[in-house]
């Protein structure tokens, strides 16, 4: 769970989010929507622990505060992708997803048989099992998206941030990827919270809708008239 208390961002004399104290609960899917330019993206990396630029507290995983973590603790607490695709010449899917193992290997950064096996089972709950000695130069952006998310299960975290993991992808790839992340959520008992433009994929395919609106975060059950009415306000839409 992701618990923010009195949790507010701005610059200077720019005010991006007003205090705030809200959940985030685990076992759930939460989408993070709002207009451009509100703050989307600065939130999740000061969740993420990439931006310190924030007042009030955030908690990770029930007990433990943010700023106060090491590198380790958070690298061991929350797996953050981003909107960047990664494309490496020679690296294999299987070697990409061995780096979500960092946190828990030797300082010369070496896989034992467990943290192989759990690369492995990354791979295999996202069904790319068959990609692994595939290099990563070599696939489509669904491909690529869908191991990048595979290297944040092998981090092994009990909290997962992707920033607009839909950009760039198809129709039919932006609903599969979110189904995918909604199962997983299911199945690990995990939060996962995702950034996204696609308003319909957010209402229909998720359990949480958080949406920042007037520099005001609102964390919204999906699937029902009123938070769809919120979301239609909120973008000056009529159609939802």
């Amino acid at each position: 769970m992701i618990r923010l208390e009195n949790f507010s961002i701005g610059y200077g004399r720019k005010e991006l989010i007003q205090p705030q104290s809200l959940n985030i609960p685990s076992g759930q899917l939460t989408a993070l929507i709002g207009r451009n330019g509100t703050g989307k993206s600065t939130m999740l990396r000061a969740l993420a622990g990439l931006n310190n630029a924030y007042s009030g507290d955030i908690y990770l995983n029930e007990k433990i505060e943010s700023k106060s973590m090491t590198s380790i603790e958070r690298a061991r607490t929350i797996a953050f992708v981003n909107t960047q695709r990664t494309r490496i010449s020679n690296m294999t899917c299987m070697e990409l997803v061995g780096m979500g193992r960092a946190p828990y290997t030797d300082w010369i950064g070496n896989l034992s048989a467990r943290d192989n096996q759990i690369v492995i089972e990354s791979l295999d709950k996202i069904g790319m099992s068959d990609y692994a000695s595939r290099t990563i130069d070599t696939l489509s952006d669904g491909e690529c998206q869908r191991v990048m998310i595979a290297r944040a299960l092998a981090q092994d975290t009990p909290i997962i941030i992707l920033d607009e993991p839909t950009s760039f992808l198809d129709l039919p790839s932006r609903y599969s990827l979110v189904d995918l992340l909604h199962r997983l959520a299911k199945e690990s008992g995990k939060c996962i919270l995702f950034s996204t433009h696609e308003l319909d994929i957010a209402l229909r395919k998720t359990d949480n809708i958080l949406l920042l609106s007037d520099h005001k975060l609102s964390i919204l059950p999906s699937g029902i008239s009123d938070t769809a009415k919120l979301v239609e306000k909120c973008f000056g839409l009529n159609y939802l």
